[in-house]
């Protein structure tokens, strides 16, 4: 007579139960085999912690760098020129140290209230690709990150670029550091520029 499908299935259990805790119970081994086995993953983990944290500290250090290009030109009373900008843009390359090639957009925006829209009193950058500057024409592209501002009332822009290339290879690729601060000036109502 056949035994019922329900013991057979208690059975199976029982057996199975019986061989996971032999299994877990085991303490034989082999220690080099298993270093041989876990090393790698360990190497690969470090190497990837290592990559993840230097990629966030050198984001830090871009944004750091950017609001110090940004506080500098806010407290700024007399014109600023290409020479000025130059000198920004090697502070910045200075700040970062990382080797890589920078860019770097200032601009002057003001706001009117009657035309409902930002306006730009000036613009440079350095090694910027794609649109080298802010236009009357574009600047509205930038409206939803830009704050509410009183009428006539002026900011400075600063957009920074670097590119970070993690020293491992551990699934992190090539990656751009955008940066996009903006600071009222201080003592004056405009920051001048002299071309």
């Amino acid at each position: 007579m056949a035994q019922p499908a329900k013991s057979i299935r208690c059975g199976q259990r029982r057996s199975f139960m019986r061989r996971m805790t032999r299994f877990r119970d085991d303490t034989d081994g082999s220690v080099s085999v298993e270093f041989v086995m876990m090393a790698p993953l360990l190497f690969w983990a470090f190497m990837a912690l290592y990559v993840y944290f230097d990629g966030y500290r050198q984001s830090a250090i871009n944004l750091k760098a950017a609001y110090t290009i940004s506080d500098i030109l806010s407290r700024e009373t007399g014109v600023v020129d290409d020479g000025y900008i130059d000198s920004m843009h090697s502070l910045y390359d200075f700040l970062i140290a990382n080797g890589t090639n920078t860019q770097m957009r200032i601009s002057v925006l003001r706001w009117s209230d009657g035309d409902d829209r930002y306006y730009v009193d000036w613009s440079t950058s350095r090694a910027w690709d794609g649109t080298s500057t802010l236009t009357d024409g574009n600047v509205m592209n930038y409206a939803d990150k830009l704050p509410v501002m009183s009428n006539a009332v002026r900011l400075i822009l600063v957009e920074t670029r670097n590119v970070y290339d993690p020293v491992f290879k551990v699934g992190l690729g090539k990656q751009t550091l955008e940066n996009f601060v903006f600071t009222s000036p201080r003592f004056v109502q405009q920051v001048v520029w002299q071309s």
